[in-house]
């Protein structure tokens, strides 16, 4: 994690791109216990986007899963910053590198102008490493967060 840039989209999201990423989340959360957030905000306030990142998984109580396993992916159109930000619990079940990794790939799709489908590329990917670590358990677990993107100032 760490300062990462990207070239400016000229319109981040259209209304059926929303969509599909909500449904992504959806779907990837069905198979695990682990909660999926996107927050898009136009300016991160901070140098560093994993500081922002960080500040806003807590604003949005994120930290408040039963596995301590929630993950914020965070974009700052504007600035074109991006960060991806793992609880505890799924963080260090994974390790650095894979986050490191999967911020390379985002940064990689968004580069190349494939702003909805970088976002669902890695969301579908966090929901596997999710799925392996925190599989679905059909009589304890719930949605514990909104699947909703988020939107900033």
């Amino acid at each position: 994690m760490g300062l990462f840039s990207f070239q400016q989209p000229k319109t981040l999201f259209t209304e059926v791109e929303k969509t599909t990423i909500v449904d992504a989340i959806r779907e990837e959360e069905r198979r695990t216990s682990g909660e999926i957030r996107v927050y898009v905000e136009s300016k991160c306030k901070y140098v560093d986007p994993v500081d922002r990142a960080r500040e806003v998984f807590f604003h949005l109580e994120m930290e408040q899963t039963e596995h301590r396993n929630g993950v914020l992916i965070y974009i700052a159109h504007q600035h074109r910053q991006l960060a991806i930000f793992g609880d505890e619990g799924i963080y260090n079940a994974l390790g650095k590198a894979y986050w490191d990794q999967e911020v390379h790939l985002m940064l990689k799709e968004f580069n190349a102008q494939h702003f909805a489908d970088g976002i669902i590329t890695i969301i579908r990917d966090i929901g596997k490493a999710l799925h392996e670590k925190f599989p679905y358990e059909r009589t304890t677990d719930r949605n514990e967060l909104p699947d909703d993107i988020v939107f900033g100032h």
